[in-house]
């Protein structure tokens, strides 16, 4: 089947449906690397219960908005659910959303965008069908799958989604040439970047950023979210004394270096080892990105986060490896004072899509996809159905 229903898409489905996108808006940083969804249970234009997919392993969207029926005193049957991604119908963490739904005797559903995921993709909705729930798929489409651009992403390639972020003046500085003064930005932007950190399963920065900032690389506050940390380190030259290296047992650290720098370097390896760090050998130059990727993809990762420092975002740039990405501009130009500005090569100029800025206390915050993120969640499968 297509990806719509054959019937005309109604006003009042789109109003709906995009209420429960704002709920699974509710989810982003909370759920990763699962999708977030929303959902909302109407009859006869009387909202009966919301829900959302608030947290990893907890209750999905479906099941927490039929369990707010109940709690409302809403009796669910005959009712039309509005859910932002095609239901579950397999065991994982949680039972099958199928299951629910059938169980509740919601009368119809309406689903935005079908679950490319194998044990899913299109099986929802036959269940569904099956047992006589009618089912209208392709509203606010395109709207959902912006929501879940990492998650479509991972399933539908098998490679993660690259956040590149990072924070500069007007003039384009990412650092001031005087290292006593550590921060470009306000406090307010550093928290809100620090959400991006706690959508992530993994942080990645350049060896130059663990010598020039130190930084520890967790997502404050944590929230039960722990980010693996990368290094890229050709030469193995992360100090011991690092403030990366700390609380390895909550966020563990990762470091990409060489083989060939590892047997020249056979006692610093050692200890790092000993302090529970991994090292992994890749191979040397550019290719190292690529390589780490689809290592961390292997292990599971849906999203990446590189925070720099400009060689780094230079590279994952130019290689069109990044799919979104977050600047963060302080008021000021920095002039002679300012160092580092990031250099595209190959690249030249990069299209940004979906663009939107806005103020976070004195800052200004800029928000887009590249051409590949875009592209990712323009594209829509159709539903195995």
């Amino acid at each position: 089947m297509a990806s719509r229903a054959d019937r005309a898409v109604q006003p009042d489905d789109v109003r709906y449906m995009r209420m429960a996108l704002a709920l699974a808006k509710r989810g982003i940083g909370l759920v990763e690397p699962n999708p977030a969804v929303g959902c909302v249970i109407v009859r006869s234009g009387e909202i009966l219960g919301r829900g959302w997919h608030k947290g990893f392993g907890k209750a999905h969207a479906e099941v927490d908005a039929i369990q707010d029926c109940r709690n409302r005193g809403n009796d669910p049957a005959g009712a039309t659910m509005y859910v932002t991604l095609e239901p579950c119908c397999h065991y994982g963490k949680t039972g099958p959303c199928t299951e629910a739904i059938i169980d509740a005797r919601i009368g119809r559903v309406v689903v935005a965008t079908p679950d490319p995921s194998a044990q899913i993709n299109g099986k929802g909705i036959s269940i569904l069908r099956q047992a006589g729930i009618a089912v209208d798929l392709g509203t606010c489409q395109q709207e959902a799958r912006f929501l879940n651009g990492p998650f479509f992403k991972f399933v539908q390639t098998g490679r993660p989604w690259v956040i590149a972020k990072w924070a500069q003046s007007v003039d384009g500085m990412l650092a001031y040439t005087e290292p006593a003064k550590r921060y470009l930005t306000s406090p307010a932007a550093r928290r809100h970047a620090h959400i991006l950190r706690r959508r992530t399963q993994a942080i990645i920065v350049g060896i130059n950023t663990i010598l020039q900032d130190d930084p520890l690389l967790t997502p404050r506050p944590g929230k039960g979210r722990s980010p693996m940390r990368v290094v890229m380190d050709r030469e193995l030259r992360t100090p011991l004394g690092a403030r990366i290296l700390a609380q390895i047992g909550t966020y563990p650290v990762l470091i990409c270096t060489t083989a060939s720098a590892m047997e020249r370097k056979q006692q610093q390896a050692e200890r790092l080892r000993g302090m529970g760090v991994e090292l992994l050998a890749g191979p040397a130059g550019q290719e190292d990105l690529g390589f780490i990727l689809q290592e961390l993809a292997s292990r599971g990762v849906q999203q990446v986060l590189v925070e720099g420092g400009a060689a780094l975002l230079a590279s994952v740039l130019d290689m069109g490896l990044a799919d979104e990405i977050h600047v963060y501009i302080a008021p000021m130009l920095l002039g002679s004072a300012g160092k580092a500005r990031i250099s595209l090569e190959r690249a030249g100029q990069i299209a940004i899509y979906k663009s939107r800025v806005r103020q976070i206390g004195p800052d200004a915050w800029l928000w887009g996809l590249t051409e590949s993120g875009y592209g990712l969640c323009v594209d829509i499968p159709k539903a195995q159905t």
